[in-house]
């Protein structure tokens, strides 16, 4: 198929208002998330999914500390989804990471569905029942 001038200028047409459209609403439902480049090597290595989580569980501890966690981490001393990720936060903002997640696929699990529901527009409370009534079958909440 040759490709016109007009062939060309019809795609741009067509396409250029999807694209604008697109990107105008790209932001409606971003999540707040630690960059990448500010996470551990372990975690810069790991799956998509588990990266994701650490990043959402490292800028959100005002949600994810209301989150339990099924997997049996309260017996680490886990108390919330987000201690799976993070160990300590000092004063002056810096970090500690645990690395629990990143061999646990509850926890990243939890996350994920987190971050769906935030994303639906869900209130805290909402987020917290969808999880105690879905994961609850694996273990008891590591929320005291």
């Amino acid at each position: 198929m040759k490709i016109t001038r007009f062939n060309s200028f019809f795609l741009f047409v067509l396409v250029t208002p999807l694209f604008l459209s697109s990107c105008s609403s790209a932001g409606k439902n971003d999540l707040a998330m630690l960059p990448l480049a500010q996470m551990p090597p372990e975690v810069k290595a790991a799956p998509i999914t588990v990266q994701q989580a650490y990043q959402y569980a490292a800028a959100n501890p005002d949600i994810m500390t209301h989150i339990p966690c099924y997997c049996g981490c309260g017996a680490m001393g886990h108390t919330s989804n987000y201690s799976c990720y993070v160990k300590s936060v000092d004063t002056k903002g810096s970090i500690t990471f645990d690395n629990h997640a990143l061999g646990c696929s509850i926890c990243v699990d939890i996350t994920q569905e987190v971050m769906r529901l935030q994303r639906q527009g869900k209130t805290l409370q909402e987020i917290r029942t969808f999880i105690d009534q879905t994961y609850s079958q694996y273990g008891p909440s590591n929320i005291p």
